[in-house]
């Protein structure tokens, strides 16, 4: 299971923001890494922007690059706009659900409770970080798990995270993926059709 495991502030300067969860770096080093950051920055060319824009999204997601360049062409078959597709298909990935649930604080600890077998889907273990859930799907904390401080150190304070797609019963600890979101509804600053654009050239 290949992740991204390099310096996270690194990358969080290099996009300004906040990908792997908050950052002390941005605030002390609002520029971008390298001997260079600070120096006078050429104007990006259009390919440039867009695979930065396609690269953002791979390290916000957790994803790597074949898995990602297949999910693009999944996304690009079905009906609808290939961009929200795409995102769509990101965010029903179960990692990503269990950190929208706020059983996890960000998605590398969402995707370390899924691999650890703390995570169960319809009442059964899943160790998949990239299982897709269906609407109509159960996420829930093992019941031995459920114990554990760093998922109830998150639920804690899971009320400032609620998203429409999701239901939740804290006394259970058991959430509902009820549908695939609306594009309007992610609140990542995304611009997918540049991903777009860059996969059709």
């Amino acid at each position: 299971m290949a992740r991204y495991t390099g310096p996270t502030a690194k990358i969080a300067r290099r996009f300004s923001e906040p990908i792997f969860g908050p950052s002390k770096a941005l605030n002390k080093k609002n520029y971008p890494p390298g001997q260079h950051g600070r120096g006078r920055r050429k104007k990006q060319s259009e390919y440039a922007v867009q695979l930065m824009e396609k690269q953002k999204v791979k390290y916000l997601y957790g994803v790597l690059e074949k898995y990602f360049e297949n999910l693009f062409h999944k996304a690009a078959v079905l009906p609808g706009i290939t961009g929200e597709n795409l995102l769509g298909l990101l965010e029903s990935r179960l990692d990503n659900v269990v950190y929208r649930l706020g059983i996890a604080s960000t998605r590398r600890a969402a995707r370390q409770l899924v691999s650890h077998k703390h995570i169960t889907v319809n009442g059964e273990v899943v160790n998949i970080p990239s299982y897709k859930l269906r609407a109509g799907d159960q996420v829930g904390v093992r019941e031995k798990s459920k114990s554990l401080e760093a998922i109830t150190t998150s639920l804690t304070v899971r009320n400032a995270r609620q998203f429409s797609w999701l239901e939740w019963d804290g006394k259970d600890m058991v959430g509902t993926f009820t549908n695939m979101p609306s594009r309007e509804l992610i609140p990542e600053k995304i611009t997918e059709q540049l991903i777009v654009e860059l996969y059709s050239k």
